[in-house]
């Protein structure tokens, strides 16, 4: 009896470590395995997310009417302004982005706003003018211009014909921000 005695005992640590070895292999599979994010959740474009790069962007800032008077008619978010930025590019007014077909980004697709979001260029290869900051938007990352263009894709469409660019020299018939000359020439533009 002493000797089966002796056998179990000397049995049982390899069991208990066989479980401890399989308990702790299974949490850590929990932890990391079926029910946790995939690795490459944080490249996943979203409108979500595009809906939160625009506000942090401050695209709402030039696009969306009332704005600058601090009331932001969010009904027709991102639909336009008519308030001019006038410098040496002449006027330029912030357009509509809302998808709709006549007056707004409608007919761009997904990957048009990307492009224009990256180089500049609008669809139809002509320049984005002045402010639009899209030199500071060339640095998102996919999943942020991406997700921009899911969410401008996602906005209710609002009719709204903007107000003509004027060339240099022609001053707009209502409000304006204006950008005059440099004040010396640390900020003249240089041309390569």
């Amino acid at each position: 009896m002493n000797s089966a005695a002796t056998r179990s005992a000397s049995f049982l640590p390899p069991i208990l470590l066989a479980v401890v070895l399989a308990v702790v292999s299974c949490s850590a599979k929990v932890e990391t395995g079926a029910g946790s994010a995939p690795a490459d959740a944080d490249t996943v474009a979203t409108a979500e997310h595009g809906e939160y790069v625009v506000r942090i962007a401050g695209c709402h800032d030039c696009h969306t009417p009332g704005f600058f008077y601090n009331a932001p008619d969010y009904k027709r978010a991102l639909s336009g302004s008519e308030i001019g930025w006038v410098g040496p590019w002449g006027t330029t007014y912030a357009r509509n982005l809302t998808p709709d077909m006549e007056t707004g980004i409608g007919s761009w697709s997904e990957d048009d706003i990307v492009r224009a979001l990256q180089t500049g260029k609008r669809p139809d290869g002509t320049t984005l003018n002045p402010p639009m900051p899209w030199p500071n938007f060339a640095y998102m990352t996919k999943k942020d211009v991406h997700s921009v263009a899911k969410y401008l894709k996602s906005l209710p469409p609002v009719s709204h014909v903007n107000l003509p660019i004027l060339p240099p020299g022609q001053k707009p018939g209502g409000s304006a921000v204006n950008f005059p000359p440099p004040p010396s020439n640390w900020d003249v533009p240089k041309t390569p």
